[in-house]
């Protein structure tokens, strides 16, 4: 089963299934490339309709002969509480145990048969299940989903199970540092609010969840109106609401006594995790500040600025020459092992930020020369930074989606966030559209003199004091 039943990684950073995309890779009917202009143009338009009971139906007929199809909802950890923290992420792994129609085996044979993918993924304010199959078993698809979706068996055997499975996973996350540290940094930031609690929940709630938690979050957060069944690739949009009317329609859109969950708000807080092991090799350090929501029009000049901070890794060629600058300094004074500017936006905030990998005898330099690329970004950003960091964005976001999964992915997510499907075309003249001073204007309202969240772990005796790391927030200028 592990060919055709998989499950995608629940946390910051998770990767989708990789296939081709006609629009990009158009080395057919003998046209050798695909200018960029072309590839606006060529994309396919999004098809969006609703059922009575709110449920969203969004597709994109890219002509493959598979197709990528799921149900994404509107939930996750971020609508948990201490107690159920984790209940999202159990039930994705209680999905492939078999609903009440379908037994596991059953489901299994059914997915196999198929040649299909059937996968799913939790994250802090979504969770999707979604298969990848040929074009002509799409009706099947769509009804294994949603009996997957409606009709989970959650059997006590099989919970207990599950038990040891999700402990092993947590066990396997720990020992992935960057995971850990961009964990903790929500903690930090959001601490007392549910954007700062885990995907995968305490230890304690994975051995003490019951029947009845799973069965009330089920109840709480899997509504018609909260979900999307999205699909990319070989799809007919007038069909698949026929297949959505035959297997959603029963699905409730009641809430018991009108209490509809509601997110609490989030508050940022300026404060530090350190965890020193001197033992180990490496030391993970990740700094943020509070950033733009999902819908904020500030999202995409933080975008282009973090596209002019780039990225690095000692695997990359270029050396000095590379484009970023903060980049060029790692390479030349040897100060890390790679580095990744990131922004996790979600409905009414955000995490902007920059986790690096270094050894212990270059810490303090690259702490500080990653808060001088932050005080460049709102003071001495040029007309250059910008083209190179517009051109490096359009890319990969067109880059992102090559393949029906990644393109089904940003459907489910998108009808979510803003209840619609923003083209391509659009964010490439949102993206031309920002200037080096918008750049400066937008980076200064929330970068400088902001209090940062921070997280470090590994061998960080020479990591500044806070105090210091806050005076590097600002720069005394006359």
């Amino acid at each position: 089963m592990a060919a055709s039943v998989c499950r995608v990684g629940s946390t910051v950073g998770r990767v989708l299934a990789k296939t081709r995309s006609p629009i990009l890779l158009s080395l057919r009917r003998g046209q050798a490339s695909v200018s960029y202009a072309q590839s606006l143009v060529g994309a396919p338009e999004t098809q969006v309709s609703a059922l009575d009971n709110g449920l969203r139906i969004a597709s994109e007929d890219t002509g493959h002969a598979t197709c990528t199809v799921g149900v994404w909802i509107s939930a996750g950890s971020r609508y948990e509480n201490e107690k159920n923290n984790g209940a999202g992420f159990f039930l994705e792994h209680m999905a492939f145990k078999g609903t009440k129609k379908h037994p596991q085996t059953a489901l299994e044979q059914q997915v196999e048969s198929m040649g299909a993918h059937l996968s799913a993924y939790t994250s802090r304010e979504h969770t999707a299940f979604y298969m990848k199959t040929l074009t002509k078993d799409l009706p099947k698809a769509v009804e294994l989903l949603s009996d997957v979706v409606q009709s989970c068996s959650l059997n006590e055997a099989d919970i207990e199970q599950q038990r040891s499975v999700v402990l092993r996973e947590m066990e396997e996350v720990e020992g992935n540092l960057q995971e850990v540290c961009l964990d903790l940094l929500h903690t930090a930031a959001y601490q007392g609010t549910p954007l700062g609690q885990s995907v995968l929940g305490p230890s304690s709630n994975a051995r003490n969840l019951t029947r009845q938690d799973l069965v009330d979050y089920i109840s709480s957060h899997y509504k018609a109106p909260r979900m999307v069944l999205a699909a990319a690739g070989g799809v007919n949009h007038d069909e698949l609401v026929g297949m959505a009317k035959s297997h959603f329609s029963g699905l409730s859109f009641q809430y018991e006594g009108d209490a509809v969950p509601v997110l609490s708000p989030c508050r940022f807080t300026g404060s530090e995790i350190r965890m020193r092991d001197d033992a180990l090799p490496l030391a993970h350090i990740a700094i943020a500040v509070e950033g733009a929501s999902v819908s904020s029009p500030d999202i995409v000049p933080l975008m282009v600025a973090n596209a002019i901070v780039g990225s690095y890794d000692l695997t990359y060629g270029g050396g000095k020459h590379l484009s970023s600058r903060l980049a060029r300094l790692a390479v030349e004074e040897n100060l890390c092992h790679s580095f990744q500017a990131f922004h996790s936006a979600y409905s009414d905030t955000g995490l902007m930020g920059i986790h690096f990998v270094s050894d212990k005898h270059h810490i303090d330099d690259m702490m500080h020369w990653t808060q001088n690329a932050w005080m460049n970004l709102c003071t001495t950003v040029t007309d250059s930074d910008v083209v190179r960091a517009q051109n490096a964005l359009k890319a990969s976001l067109i880059g992102q989606l090559n393949g029906t999964t990644p393109i089904c992915d940003d459907i489910g997510r998108h009808i979510l966030n803003y209840g619609r499907r923003i083209p391509l075309a659009e964010w490439s003249a949102r993206i031309d559209a920002v200037t080096p001073r918008m750049v400066r204007d937008i980076c200064s309202k929330y970068i400088y003199d902001k209090c940062p969240a921070m997280v470090a772990i590994g061998p960080i005796e020479q990591l500044p004091d806070y105090n210091r790391m806050r005076s590097g927030m600002y720069w005394l200028r006359f």
